[in-house]
């Protein structure tokens, strides 16, 4: 499942221009006649589809009460700056044959957070620790959280991800939803994703499309290093 769609993006940035430009948001009109679309009915649409993404807010029904949330761009764009962050952090290989495996943030062991970061930040693992996957694009994300204390994956510990492997039924993975990380058994349920914790005092994440929430696979979880303090 992608982020915002062309159009719904076309429609957030024109907002956000006219905001800027005028000080004030356009009228439904306004961004239909900008876009091409004809209907009013076809831009509330397009609204809703941004409100529940988290992306707009509206209050009351006048055509020009919607604003723009702070936090939306950053939401966006942190599928992009992920890729890009595992494109351009490269596994370095050393003598003693360890891997240095850059490190690019923190990821939920609970309710997502935002945590892929662009991190310079690396860390060694032996290569014997990821196995087959020591030679494919492996990267590692700091636990927070105890949603997976059944797995053995507790607070502060940082777990090793395959970039782009699929993960199946069951299995433990590193998953993005709505702009933010989490690690958890995944399940796919027709076109519902279930994103299952290990404890239980917590309840699985389902992502469904009818809700617009979005949610893309990362990689599967291939490893645990834990640090003893």
């Amino acid at each position: 499942m992608k982020g915002l769609t062309d159009r719904q993006l076309a429609v957030l940035q024109f907002i956000q221009s006219h905001q800027a430009s005028q000080g004030y948001p356009p009228t439904i009109r306004e961004i239909g006649e900008q876009l091409g679309i004809k209907s009013t009915n076809g831009v509330n649409d397009h609204l809703k589809a941004l409100e529940r993404k988290g992306m707009l807010s509206r209050v009351g029904s006048k055509s020009r009460a919607m604003e723009v949330l702070s936090d939306a761009p950053a939401r966006e764009a942190a599928s992009a700056a992920f890729e890009t962050s595992v494109i351009s952090s490269p596994i370095f290989e050393r003598e003693d044959d360890s891997l240095s495996v850059p490190l690019l943030g923190r990821i939920a062991a609970g309710t997502p957070i935002e945590s892929i970061e662009d991190s310079s930040d690396r860390i060694r693992v032996d290569r014997s620790t990821l196995g087959r996957h020591a030679r494919g694009k492996v990267f590692a994300l700091r636990v927070k959280g105890d949603s997976m204390i059944g797995d053995g994956i507790l607070d502060g510990d940082t777990v090793f991800v395959a970039h782009g492997t699929e993960a199946r039924d069951g299995e433990i993975a590193a998953v993005m939803v709505d702009g933010a990380a989490t690690v958890k058994r995944i399940y796919r349920d027709g076109r519902n994703l279930r994103l299952e914790p290990s404890n239980p005092t917590m309840t699985a994440i389902i992502v469904r499309p009818e809700d617009g929430r979005d949610a893309s696979l990362l990689g599967k979880v291939v490893a645990i290093q834990r640090t003893l303090h």
